[in-house]
């Protein structure tokens, strides 16, 4: 009887569609991570902002009209904020802090969008639109730039608004649908590292009736004087109230004209110097549903880099990209869902149910990828699997406190580099992703503390964030319905 109870016990474990099997993949089982490299860079981020090339006195608005954006492959520059942005942090370990903080809250407004979408709530007005709010007194390119230096996870993009094209920077953000930037005159503004840019001085400018569908595409919307004033909200309380309007939007020598974009009078929150926000997520106001991309990619730089990458439309995938389903989710159209079979350690994968990483019927779990994002979440089951064996293959390594989120750390100032598990996902038809060690074993100050950089979440929502996506080409195909991850080629 005991053996054949052990047999049923094996064959369930290794047939049941529940579980991803335990088993060695064909893979190479560890990773070198270059130890003082990592920790020179978190240095490096600290050079005087003086002895630094502004991006944004190389960057050129040149005024080339593209009449069909989706015939056109497009492409923006993407580079690191250090580069562009003075720093207010002084040490690794606080800008660390600073980003983590704003990395939970961004998580938590992602997963309070999602329960309301689920729950039959279609939008989060957390303060809704006063009409009688006095709003005043009375082939794409351009570059994008890391927020880390600010505190912040997202990344930013180089973008001239109007015409003649004034330059600004704008957060990218594969989360958001509706584009907006501050403008004048302010009733409210934060603080934002150009001018704030003036309607009137621009050409293209041109105010939304409130029957537009782009009016009438929006969550929030309030009409006065026949024209349409617009509001997002964000899960930390930030939020931008304006008019939605239409404006000639250049990235790098190419330009779009009559992008709905939000001209934003009443600011408020941790938009860290950009002038706004560009959507990149998948609704219908977002900036590739307006320009009629068949795809859009990124290549996201090291955080702590000043070097540049790009951001591109309608280049299709390359073909050596490991592929993986886009997922859509019938509750919410914003975010972009990923068809995740299971992940591994040391060439083995985990025991985690599949379902884990599955959008159920009422539209909730699954997984998202997102630029704004920093830190990979996965469900605690998960994360609990993935943590441990990365404990147990990496016990040779001296231990040190946790970090803010962070619950696995290391103290490797001794060590030049160290080899750890490979860590890997793993998506339908056998494809694979490995990622390099730099990419989840992370330098949370300059003085040789490193963490394991994933996170639980009590919500059934898991999210790839951009620590892990760092250095790979990471491609849209919308027209497809495909993600494409292609490593080291930033």
């Amino acid at each position: 009887m005991a053996a054949v109870l052990k047999l049923l016990f094996t064959l369930f474990f290794f047939t049941s569609p529940i579980f991803v099997s335990s088993r060695t993949l064909t893979s190479k089982t560890t990773t070198l991570l270059d130890v003082q490299t990592s920790i020179l860079k978190t240095k490096h981020v600290f050079v005087t902002s003086a002895t630094k090339t502004t991006r944004a006195q190389s960057f050129s608005l040149q005024e080339t009209t593209v009449a069909e954006p989706a015939s056109s492959i497009l492409t923006m520059e993407l580079h690191s904020r250090p580069s562009a942005v003075k720093i207010k942090h002084t040490d690794y370990k606080s800008l660390t802090l600073s980003r983590l903080e704003r990395d939970s809250v961004r998580v938590n407004s992602i997963i309070t969008r999602l329960d309301l979408a689920v729950n039959g709530i279609s939008s989060f007005d957390l303060k809704p639109i006063d009409t009688e709010l006095q709003l005043t007194a009375e082939g794409l390119q351009g570059p994008i730039v890391s927020g880390t230096s600010q505190g912040s996870g997202e990344y930013f993009s180089r973008v001239g608004i109007g015409k003649p094209a004034s330059p600004v920077y704008m957060v990218i953000d594969t989360g958001s649908d509706v584009n907006w930037i501050q403008c004048a005159p302010c009733a409210d503004c934060y603080h934002q590292a150009d001018p704030i840019f003036e309607p009137a001085s621009s050409s293209s400018y041109s105010p939304l009736s409130c029957d537009t569908k782009q009016c009438q595409s929006l969550d929030v919307s309030a009409c006065r004087n026949n024209t349409c004033l617009y509001e997002v909200s964000y899960g930390d309380g930030s939020y931008t109230v304006g008019d939605f309007v239409t404006e000639t939007v250049t990235l790098g020598s190419a330009s779009v004209d009559n992008v709905a974009i939000g001209c934003g009078h009443n600011n408020e929150g941790l938009f860290v110097g950009a002038a706004g926000l560009l959507g990149l997520g998948g609704g219908k106001l977002s900036f590739p549903s307006q320009i009629n991309a068949t795809s859009f990619s990124y290549c996201l730089v090291d955080r702590d880099s000043d070097s540049a990458s790009t951001l591109e439309f309608n280049s299709g995938l390359l073909p050596n990209a490991v592929t993986a389903p886009l997922l859509r989710n019938r509750e919410v159209d914003t975010f972009y869902y990923i068809g995740l079979m299971g992940i591994s350690v040391g060439g083995e994968l985990l025991p985690i149910p599949e379902s884990v990483f599955n959008i159920d019927e009422s539209g909730n779990g699954g997984m998202i990828i997102d630029s704004g994002t920093a830190v990979t979440r996965l469900q605690t089951v998960a994360y609990n699997a993935l943590r441990d064996a990365f404990v147990n293959g990496t016990r040779d390594l001296p231990v040190s406190d946790e970090v803010a989120l962070f619950d696995t750390c290391y103290d490797l100032s001794q060590r030049n580099s160290v080899e750890v598990p490979t860590l890997s996902f793993h998506f339908p038809g056998g494809r694979m992703l490995p990622l390099p060690a730099k990419n989840y074993l992370i330098p949370v100050d300059s003085d040789g503390t490193f963490c394991f950089a994933f996170a639980p979440t009590a919500s059934a929502l898991s999210i790839i964030g951009n620590v892990q996506q760092q250095g790979t080409r990471v491609g849209f195909d919308l027209a497809n319905s495909l993600v494409g991850f292609e490593p080291e080629i930033c």
